[in-house]
C-alpha cells in the first residue's frame, strides 16, 4: 500500500540581512507550494537571513531564536495549512550563533538542526559548530532527516540517518559557482546509495561577490530526479512521492539472481576505519 506524499523544493533569492522580508517571501512562496498540493515545502540555506556576512557580529544583529517572531509567524501558517516546512535561518541561543535548519508544522517548532560541517565560506566562518547529532523526525508526511548544504558531501550524515529510519532527506543549502558537480551528482548518489527520496533546496542571486547556481531538485530512491531546477532563476518544483518506496530497500530485478539490498547487505565490522578521529 503506498503511502503518498507532495513535496516542494522553493529555489529564491533571499535579500541580504532583511529578516522581514524574507519571511514574507518565504511565506509567499510557502502559499504557492500549498496551492500545488504541497504537504512538505523545503526552503534554501539561511532563507530568512542571507548567507555571506562579513563578521560574526553582523550576522548575530539579524540571528533570531529558534522560537523567534519569525517562526511563531512560520508556525501559524503551517497549523492553518496542516503543512509542514523546513526553513533554513541564523539561530541565535543566548552567546551562540548557528547556521541552522527548522522543522516546523502544525502544531510549531519540531526540530532544529545546527550545521555540523563548516567549510571556510560565507557566515560559516563565523558561526559555532553545530551541537545537535543528525535525526530522524516522524512526521505524519515522512520520517524527516535535516541537513545543510556542505553537510552532504560528507557520506556519514546521509547514511547516518538512512540508518535511523529516514524517508526523506532534506538539504537546505547555498550553492555557489564552483559546486557545480555536487549540485549535480551528490543528491542523486545521497538518494541511490540509501534509497531516500533526497530534497535540495538552492538559492539564486548574488551576494558577497557570490553568485548562486540553483539546481534544486527532487530526487527519488532510485536516484533519479523527479524534478530538477535547470535555470538559476526563482521557481517552485513540486512532485508526489512514494514513502514506502523509501521503505522499500531491497531491490529485486530478477528473484533469486539479481537482487540488492545496500542496508541490509553492509557490512560494519570491515568500516572502523571511518570511526577514527
Amino acid at each position: 500500500m503506498s503511502e503518498k506524499v507532495v513535496a516542494a523544493a522553493v529555489q529564491m533569492e533571499p535579500k541580504f540581512a532583511a529578516p522581514k522580508e524574507n519571511l514574507e517571501a518565504v511565506l509567499g512562496w510557502a502559499e504557492e507550494a500549498f496551492k500545488c498540493g504541497a504537504q512538505l515545502i523545503v526552503f534554501p540555506e539561511c532563507a530568512l537571513t542571507g548567507y555571506c556576512f562579513e563578521s560574526r557580529e553582523e550576522a548575530m544583529a539579524v540571528a533570531e531564536p529558534a522560537d523567534g517572531k519569525s517562526v511563531h509567524e512560520i508556525s501559524l501558517w503551517c497549523k492553518s495549512r496542516k503543512c509542514w516546512l523546513v526553513v533554513g535561518t541564523l539561530e541565535r541561543d543566548g552567546e551562540q550563533l548557528y547556521n541552522a535548519a527548522l522543522l516546523v508544522g502544525p502544531n510549531g517548532l519540531q526540530a532544529v538542526y545546527r550545521k555540523i560541517h563548516l567549510p571556510c565560506l560565507g557566515v560559516d566562518r563565523f558561526v559555532d559548530p553545530g551541537d545537535i547529532p543528525f535525526q530522524v523526525h516522524s512526521t505524519p508526511v515522512g520520517r524527516i532527516g535535516l541537513h545543510i548544504c556542505y553537510d552532504a558531501v560528507f557520506p556519514e550524515a546521509a547514511r547516518v540517518m538512512a540508518l535511523d529510519g529516514a524517508d526523506i532527506l532534506c538539504l537546505p543549502t547555498n550553492w555557489p559557482e564552483g559546486a557545480k558537480p555536487v549540485a549535480e551528482l551528490v543528491p542523486r548518489v545521497r538518494a541511490l546509495e540509501n534509497r531516500v527520496y533526497f530534497i535540495a533546496a538552492n538559492r539564486i542571486g548574488e551576494e558577497g561577490g557570490f553568485k548562486f547556481i540553483g539546481m534544486s531538485q527532487i530526487v527519488d530512491p532510485f536516484g533519479n530526479w523527479l524534478a530538477v531546477a535547470n535555470e538559476p532563476k526563482e521557481t517552485l518544483l513540486v512532485s508526489e512521492i512514494d514513502l514506502t518506496e523509501a521503505r522499500r530497500k531491497r531491490i529485486v530485478f530478477v528473484p533469486g539472481r539479481y537482487e540488492v539490498d545496500r542496508i541490509g547487505d553492509r557490512r560494519p565490522e570491515f568500516y572502523k576505519t571511518i570511526c577514527r578521529t
